[in-house]
């Protein structure tokens, strides 16, 4: 080795500086997204784009394991994977910095790829994932060298007599710059990932629609409901209130990235097989005789038991009117929602008419959380989210079954999906110990467009037992349960099952929620332990 030469880094500075390149790639990536309001940066691209290409098995079990912080994971599973392919670059780059720079390069063609997939994206929205590329190989080479640098040998060679050959001396001092330079070379580019990351964040909230919200002023109903009496809750502790607060309402849709739909320019159509297209403004919807219904949403992920289900006053235009504004062709029989980010949904056109059917603006008296579809979102009763309520919703078409397969219809699910009786323990807990003596068990039951007649409980293998009702408030909401138990100690197992209006048995049979929904009995064990 002459004085000229450098020696390769070792693995920790290698993996460090594929680590901090990686970095700078994806803060690179978040600033040119946030540029355009139709850009992403190449996560939430990449992530956005593996929603819809996962098989429908991942996708039920992201929903079921993590629940509203499915897209959370998801997101968290990417940047993981990011980190340990940046390190794996980084070491990589030891012995070849064209080899690591093809692979960033094949990083940037993921995101390039994942950006066209995006609706309404455009060919410059692969800009961020190219930004990102050119930025991650550029700080790679600059901390490659960096590090290379780090170890340099002295002028002169020194002989080693017993081992009979010479190499260069090397001494610390000379390594103390150089290794300066590395850090300086560090702190330089994990700042530039920093602020662009940071920077990016800021630019893209100009795009919220969070200020258009605030300035909305929802007007009364036409004929506004009267407030919800009392006894429409068994006043129990631990069941579920009546109408579950918008914060706390469970939120299961493919958009990643929650859209922002300004309300000053948002239009809604009305297209297909009518008489007439029709397109409003949201001043012209909210200048409409506009109505409050109480429904219980339930989504077709949820599980025997599970949480995704809730209940809202909703204000909105009933969907009847304006499809007899626009004339509906006689052989049209489905009802497409369509939405800004292009997800749809598909259901019978005789729903709008025979139950209440929304296009709702309005969630427990406030304007649409954007969360939940703001500007506007469908809403129908006794069906399944995935078939009927469209969020962030810009478009109603007419059509056929037979012409047309909505979102989830592709994927496997079922055209019909009318929700299932269902029955559900609050309280208590599953595994929960509880002393010993009177307790009551309580929970809520729904049979939406039905209504439901009677909830039974079984302690271990006794029979089932009549529950205690609270009110019916409509055939189109759940209805809350409880039955007092003297309990005794040790581990018990309850039961819970619901009859519909119709004298329906909720069926024990078990079933997963795909293709139309779970079905089974509620179980659960609890242990009772002296008082």
């Amino acid at each position: 080795m002459t004085s000229a030469e450098t020696r390769t880094p070792s693995r920790v500075r290698s993996a460090t500086g594929g680590l901090l390149a990686g970095g700078a790639a994806l803060g690179i990536g978040e600033l040119v997204g946030g540029f355009r309001s139709t850009w992403q940066g190449p996560v939430v691209s990449v992530a956005e784009a593996t929603i819809d290409a996962v098989p429908r098995s991942v996708k039920d079990f992201a929903i079921e394991q993590f629940g509203k912080n499915d897209k959370v994971a998801l997101i968290v599973g990417i940047l993981a994977f990011s980190i340990v392919f940046a390190a794996v670059l980084g070491l990589i780059a030891r012995r070849s910095l064209v080899v690591a720079s093809v692979g960033f390069a094949v990083f940037a063609a993921v995101g390039v790829w994942a950006s066209q997939q995006l609706v309404g994206a455009g060919i410059s929205a692969v800009l961020p994932s190219l930004a990102a590329g050119a930025g991650g190989i550029g700080a790679l080479v600059a901390l490659t060298r960096s590090a290379a640098d780090d170890v340099r040998p002295l002028a002169g060679p020194d002989v080693d007599a017993d081992r009979g050959s010479t190499e260069p001396a090397m001494l610390s001092r000379n390594d103390r710059p150089s290794r300066r330079a590395f850090l300086a070379m560090s702190g330089t580019i994990a700042m530039v990932a920093a602020v662009s990351a940071a920077t990016g964040r800021g630019l893209r909230s100009r795009f919220s629609a969070a200020s258009s919200r605030a300035a909305v002023v929802l007007p009364p109903a036409a004929a506004p409901l009267a407030v919800a009496a009392t006894s429409v809750s068994v006043q129990a502790s631990g069941v579920s209130p009546f109408y579950t607060p918008n914060s706390k309402f469970y939120r299961v849709d493919t958009a990643l990235a929650v859209p922002q739909v300004q309300a000053e320019n948002w239009t809604l159509k009305v297209t297909g097989l009518v008489d007439r297209e029709i397109e409003i403004s949201y001043n012209d919807l909210l200048a409409r005789n506009l109505v409050e219904q109480d429904i219980t949403l339930t989504c077709v992920s949820n599980t025997v038991g599970g949480g995704l289900t809730g209940t809202a006053r909703w204000l909105g235009l009933p969907l009847s009117k304006l499809l007899d504004e626009a004339g509906v062709d006689g052989s049209a029989d489905q009802i497409i929602g369509r939405s800004v980010d292009g997800y749809t949904c598909g259901f019978p056109l005789e729903a709008a008419y025979d139950r209440p059917a929304l296009i709702a603006v309005g969630m427990n008296g406030e304007p649409l959380p954007i969360d939940h579809g703001f500007p506007a979102r469908l809403m129908v009763s006794g069906l399944y989210g995935y078939v009927s309520a469209t969020k962030w919703l810009t478009e109603i078409e007419l059509s056929r079954f037979d012409a047309f397969d909505q979102y989830w219809v592709e994927r496997g699910w079922d055209q019909q999906a009318p929700i299932k009786l269902m029955s559900r323990i609050d309280t208590p807990r599953t595994l929960a110990k509880e002393p010993a003596g009177p307790f009551v068990i309580g929970g809520v039951a729904w049979a939406q467009t039905v209504g439901i007649s009677k909830v039974e409980v079984a302690i271990d293998d006794g029979d089932f037992i009549l529950a205690e009702l609270a009110d019916e408030l409509s055939v189109d909401t759940w209805r809350q349960w409880k039955s007092n138990w003297d309990a005794t100690p040790g581990r018990h197992r309850l039961t819970v099952r619901a009859t519909d209006s119709n004298g329906q048995l909720q069926t024990d049979t078990r079933a997963d929620p795909f293709p139309n929904g779970a079905s089974g009995w509620m179980s659960i064990f609890v242990d009772v332990q002296d008082a």
